[in-house]
């Protein structure tokens, strides 16, 4: 059996971290780890080929060599799917459609040969017994979670590594908490499950021998949502394993702010070689907070937490949420100015929308306020929001206006850095420098210090650093051209609004005929 596995195209949003990846030399920010694991299921004798259409080109000339194309994709994805299933469908090839997006919203793709949905480890066993006999069914579908103690690692041979910035392990799925505008407990449940720590420990060996990784995400819903399980087993591997790898890449994750009560944890992350956190901030008003169900971030100081994070060295992705019912005009700047004063210079401001699978969709459903035709940006929205729309997105755009000016993410990082005041720990991160990280350099003084219209800034952050933060110069780099990045993200902003694709399109107008 030929199979041919396929990863849609991811949309141009802040997450797909474009300039970031473009200046790094490589081609994506992180490989398909889902698509790669349900390849580790299936039958060994089986031919398997990858294409990720952000990596790799393709056209209808790659179908004719499958028997089977496996799709995998987010809702994020859902255009670049459509349009991969059609040019499958149009060649006469059976498809088979998994991942997050099909098991929420399978009816509306058609065209599809099998649905294989919910977790691979329970539902692809059965649709690959059926295909044996002949028998295959046109959905699989289950209630229950699987256990993850079983499943393999990424077949990582079937890619370049290289192309990415960054690679990825997956130590549990699952979160403990409940908030109404995520699809985590439907997808996975409130119970974090967790691979052994020996699986991870396998999987990081792989990693680190057949790719110079940047850093290794770990994609875990929460990490910390079983704090006892981490800290009694994975953490020590960890800490082990760093300490016979001592340059080995950093590691990456998203948790919640609740780190911020947990000095032994901070303390057991960093000595792991954990850096970057993304941490759902969402939301600064205690009224919009509960209504969210956000618990975890009610009745604590959110700026101080950030700057006792900071402190410890970790470096924050922070996540916004503007566009809330309880949002007033006001909280536009209330945002930017948090945003400017915690000194986080990766900060994503996300207009309200509700993901299908979620609390806050059905809320929506019921009081006839979705939008039918969405595509997700950080831009747009599914909702008809009680704030006037003209007024939404004009507080959207002043906040990116702050927060992407370029004088203001240097000022972020200036306060980031005097925040900074990490305990040395055990088992420090090492690099050896490269000749790829040489050509970095010059790719980044090139298009950021030369030839950017606001490289004055460039320069300031850079001699900044080399005068008072010599050892940090790979977070200035990584900060400008963050700031660069920024400055290309708010240039398209500004053209999707002179076209009339940001959030009040006249799709409101639209949606109230519904």
């Amino acid at each position: 059996m030929n199979i041919l596995l396929l990863y849609p195209e991811m949309p141009d949003t802040i997450g797909k971290l474009k300039y970031i990846v473009e200046l790094s030399g490589r081609k994506s920010c992180f490989p398909p780890i889902g698509l790669l694991t349900v390849a580790a299921m299936l039958p060994k004798d089986w031919q398997l080929k990858i294409i990720d259409l952000n990596t790799d080109t393709f056209s209808p000339k790659d179908l004719l060599w499958p028997d089977y194309v496996f799709i995998s994709a987010m809702n994020v994805q859902s255009k670049s799917a459509r349009e991969v299933i059609e040019i499958c469908r149009k060649a006469n090839v059976k498809t088979v459609a998994g991942g997050t997006l099909f098991t929420h919203e399978y009816e509306k793709f058609d065209g599809v040969t099998h649905f294989v949905l919910n977790e691979a480890e329970i539902t692809l066993p059965l649709f690959l017994e059926d295909l044996q006999k002949g028998e295959a069914k046109h959905i699989y579908k289950s209630p229950l979670f699987a256990d993850v103690t079983t499943t393999p690692p990424p077949m990582w041979e079937l890619i370049d590594l290289n192309k990415y910035l960054y690679s990825i392990v997956q130590y549990s799925r699952g979160c403990p908490y409940l908030c109404d505008f995520c699809d985590v407990t439907t997808l996975y449940g409130r119970v974090p499950r967790v691979k052994p720590s020996d699986n991870i420990i396998k999987e990081l060996n792989l990693l680190i021998t057949n790719k110079k990784n940047e850093m290794i995400f770990f994609a875990d819903d929460n990490l910390i949502g079983n704090k006892n399980l981490l800290k009694k087993e994975l953490l020590p591997a960890l800490i082990e394993w760093r300490n016979k790898n001592p340059y080995a890449p950093t590691f990456a994750t998203q948790l919640t702010i609740t780190l911020a009560d947990d000095e032994e944890l901070m303390l057991m992350l960093r000595e792991a070689g954990f850096r970057h956190i993304l941490i759902g901030i969402e939301s600064l008003d205690t009224e919009a907070l509960i209504k969210m169900r956000k618990k975890q971030n009610i009745n604590r100081n959110i700026l101080e937490n950030v700057k006792l994070l900071q402190s410890w060295g970790f470096i924050i992705i922070g996540t916004f949420i503007v566009g809330l019912d309880s949002d007033t005009k006001e909280n536009f700047d209330y945002v930017a100015n948090f945003i400017q004063e915690s000194g986080i210079v990766f900060a994503i401001v996300n207009i309200l929308k509700a993901p299908v699978g979620t609390e806050l969709y059905d809320r929506m459903k019921r009081e006839n306020r979705l939008i039918k035709d969405f595509e997700f940006n950080e831009d747009k929205t599914n909702i008809i929001p009680v704030m006037d729309e003209e007024e939404l997105q004009a507080g959207y755009k002043s906040i990116l206006e702050k927060i992407y000016d370029p004088k203001n993410v240097v000022e972020r990082a200036l306060t980031f850095f005097e925040n900074l005041n990490p305990p040395k720990v055990a088992n420090p991160i090492l690099r050896k420098l490269s000749v790829s990280d040489a050509l970095t350099f010059l790719r980044i003084i090139f298009n950021v210090g030369l030839f950017y219209s606001d490289r004055r800034y460039f320069w300031k952050l850079l001699f900044w650093t080399l005068k008072n933060k010599p050892n940090h110069l790979d977070l200035t780099l990584l900060y400008t051209v963050t700031m660069y990045q920024y400055s290309n993200l708010f240039e398209s902003f500004i053209r999707r609004e002179k076209e009339g694709k940001t959030i009040y399109s006249g799709q409101f107008q639209h949606a109230a005929g519904m």
